[in-house]
């Protein structure tokens, strides 16, 4: 059992940046890491994940060139740097472990989520 904790969400400005972490319980090495995030009234939704080592990323369309994700597995944390942030990004959230899929069933372990807004 792999136990995530986000952390770094906030209320900021359109056009602001903000770090998201998660910090797994134990060494994660082996997992593959991603991001998704769930706006109110929508479904949950795909943001960017990292191969095992950080040498593979992935982004969803709507993030590509603002986002960006790492790792740190010494420190067992993923990290989402999201710059020019937008209104549209309003949202909770969620680390998640298992895979690079889009797809959020493909992933076995999730974190509590984080709110980011952004206010126009």
């Amino acid at each position: 059992q792999v136990q995530l904790v986000e952390s770094g969400g906030g209320l900021v400005q359109a056009g602001d940046s903000l770090r998201l972490s998660c910090v797994a319980s134990r060494t994660f090495s082996t997992y593959p890491m991603g991001w998704f995030r769930q706006a109110l009234g929508k479904e949950r939704e795909f943001v960017a994940a990292i191969s095992r080592y950080g040498i593979s990323t992935y982004y969803a369309d709507s993030v590509k060139g603002r986002f960006a994700i790492s790792r740190d597995n010494a420190k067992n944390a993923v990290y989402l740097q999201m710059n020019g942030l937008k209104p549209e990004d309003t949202a909770v959230y969620y680390c998640a472990a298992g895979a690079t899929s889009t797809r959020s069933a493909h992933y076995d372990y999730w974190g509590q989520g984080t709110q980011v807004t952004v206010s126009s």
